[in-house]
Parts: structure tokens; sequence; C-alpha cells
């Protein structure tokens, strides 16, 4: 784990076919103890969450949302009924109503957590509203659903993903230049800039794949998923399916096909 004061990795405890072994939260104690993702109210993770905190003789103060899918943002409720003074913290996008239970955050601001700062980062592609938080001093960034040891995120284009905006929010990240992200999911990420890499590499190889879909006659999300995608489970072709149509957003956005009554064609 990375030098950051107070830092503690507690479990969510949802596994899941699209979560794994389940979400991690990152609770960060000191001055301002901070909860980084909300899980889904368990009473386990709450307790574990508790136990950290009676230990050192601290009150949760403050819960930030990474973003606002369930496995992040659906246990908020049942932290603020075990500390109801806590702050609660994520990106308002501009399709929301102001919430009096939220305090929205801003692309560069800096918020207290623990003993220290963290910097927050808009990073948009996975969802519109996801956040990264930044601790410059250990050069460490909390990851949300960015980046995953292991695999790869999905980019929901039905959903709000945007693949456009994910790679330049990979190339945002690498800019920082991390030395470890702690993400949501799947163990600490200890080469950041080698996967990030990686992406980049696997999204132009997956866009390859998506025009040659195309090219050979699959001309509807269903077809180019079975594709690109021949030997998935049921639940991971859903998923593949969010993402090829952020595949066709982007390539639409490059002028590079049109759809008509659900049925795509490259334009070259």
């Amino acid at each position: 784990m990375p030098s950051i004061p107070g830092l503690h990795r507690i479990p969510a405890g949802n596994p899941g076919p699209l979560t794994g072994e389940g979400n991690w939260t990152y609770l960060v104690t000191g001055r301002v103890p901070t909860i980084v993702d909300a899980g889904v109210g368990l009473a386990a993770h709450i307790e574990a969450i508790a136990a950290v905190l009676d230990g050192v003789g601290q009150s949760l103060r403050q819960i930030v949302v990474t973003h606002n899918h369930r496995d992040h943002s659906s246990g908020t409720a049942a932290l603020l009924a075990r500390w109801p003074e806590a702050r609660c913290l994520k990106w308002l996008s501009s399709a929301e109503l102001p919430m009096p239970s939220w305090t929205p955050v801003q692309d560069g601001e800096t918020i207290d957590a623990g003993d220290d700062g963290l910097l927050i980062v808009h990073t948009p592609g996975h969802a519109p509203d996801h956040i990264c938080l930044w601790h410059e001093l250990s050069r460490t960034l909390f990851g949300g659903d960015l980046l995953v040891e292991g695999g790869t995120i999905v980019v929901p284009g039905g959903r709000g993903g945007n693949l456009r905006q994910y790679l330049a929010s990979l190339n945002r990240v690498a800019a920082l230049g991390p030395l470890v992200v702690l993400p949501a999911h799947g163990e600490v990420i200890s080469a950041p800039a080698a996967l990030i890499e990686q992406y980049g590499a696997h999204r132009a190889v997956r866009e390859r794949q998506v025009v040659a879909a195309i090219a050979a006659g699959a001309d509807s999300v269903a077809a180019i998923v079975d594709r690109v995608y021949p030997d998935l489970t049921p639940e991971r072709k859903a998923a593949a399916a969010e993402t090829v149509v952020a595949h066709l957003d982007k390539l639409r956005e490059d002028e590079r096909l049109v759809e008509k009554d659900g049925r795509v064609t490259l334009i070259r």
C-alpha cells in the first residue's frame, strides 16, 4: 500500500459477474476521516469501517463517491445512518438537479481527507460523472473504475459512457505520473503507466475488430458482438454490447460510419 497516512483498504463484500470479487473502498483516518466510495450498504462493510474508526477514536466525517454507479454509491444511505454528520461529495453532472444531501466537487478542487489534501480530477468516459482523487505527495491515485489490473473497463455507450472521453481521461491520468493506483476493483496497480499504455493499445485493436466485423457484414450491435466476442457469457455479452455501442459512437464522431434504422455502414 502507498504511503498515505491512515489509509485502509476495505472490501465492500459485493462479488458478482461484473464486480469480480467485489468493490474496494478506501478509508483515510486522521483530521477528516474520509471514505472513498460507499459500497452497497452491507452490514459487514459498515462494521469493518466502524472497527477501524473506533480503533483510532474517530467518526466518519466525509463520503466521496467516484461516480454514481450502484456499486459505488448505493451504500451512502447506510453510511449516513451510522454517521449522520458525514458530508457527502460527488461530481454533479449538468443533467442533475442540485441535491441537498450532496456537496458537488469541481475539477481541480482540493478537498481535505485524513490529514492531507486530495485533488479532484474529472475523468469521464466510464461514466460522465467519474472522478479520480490525486494524492500528490505519494503520487497515488484513487482510481475508481478508470483502471483494473488483469482486465479492461466497460465503457457503457448506452448508459452515459463515452470512449473518446475515456481515452482522454487515461491520457490525463498518465500525465500526472502516478506511481500507484488504488482501483475500486482488483489488486492495487503498481505499474499504472504500463497499464494505461496497454489499455490504449487494446482499444485501438478493438476498434479495428469492430470495423472489420462491419466490413464483413455485421450491421447491428448484436451481430458485431457475436463476431468480436464469440465466447462470452450472457452477462458479459451485455457489457460487451455497451462497449461496442461506445466504439460505434466514436466511429460516428470520426465520420467513419453512418447508422440508419439500427443498421451501421462504414463510410471509409
